[in-house]
């Protein structure tokens, strides 16, 4: 069996678990997330433990043991402390402002760019270099952070564009005469 799977996932206090025999719904202090259920995976509750198991010896049981239970332990963390990713603009005259549910970008073009918050996630914009993007779901708050980023995504040379802030940027050395 996979060693991800073998692994079992205790739940805390404020957490409760509906198990049906497709679908899994995970309950939080910060919301409530489902996720299906592979016919190959077989998982029990006991005692506030997710463990997880196979139901057939093959190698897509194995992999799927796994992978399902990385994504409910990511439920888990999600509806207990949810998920966070922090965005750094860089660059003269490069700001963000939230209005509404509106994310409104000043990068340099020669229009604004209005981006449209998802469902599901609150962005913040401590100042107007910065943006916090925080959510219940890991997969979709760190899409809304890579669809922001790729308006103007990190150069090279300067260093100009939107980053993670724990991003490194190697910078290039510009062309000698």
């Amino acid at each position: 069996m996979s060693r991800v799977a073998k692994r079992p996932i205790p739940l805390p206090a404020n957490v409760t678990v509906n198990l049906e025999p497709q679908l899994l719904v995970i309950t939080g202090p910060h919301g409530q997330q489902q996720h299906p259920i592979h016919p190959a995976v077989q998982i029990t509750l006991a005692e506030k433990v997710l463990t997880f198991t196979t139901r057939e010896s093959s190698r897509l049981a194995n992999a799927m043991a796994g992978t399902t239970r990385a994504l409910v332990n990511n439920i888990v963390q999600g509806v207990t402390q949810g998920f966070e990713k922090k965005l750094i603009l860089i660059g003269v005259g490069y700001r963000a402002a939230v209005q509404d549910s509106i994310l409104n970008l000043t990068l340099g073009f020669s229009h604004p760019i209005n981006f449209t918050i998802p469902d599901g996630i609150t962005i913040e914009t401590p100042n107007q270099s910065e943006i916090v993007i925080k959510g219940i779901d890991k997969q979709q708050v760190g899409q809304v952070a890579a669809n922001i980023r790729a308006y103007r995504p990190p150069e090279p040379y300067k260093g100009k564009g939107i980053k993670y802030s724990d991003e490194i940027i190697i910078r290039k050395e510009a062309k000698k005469k």
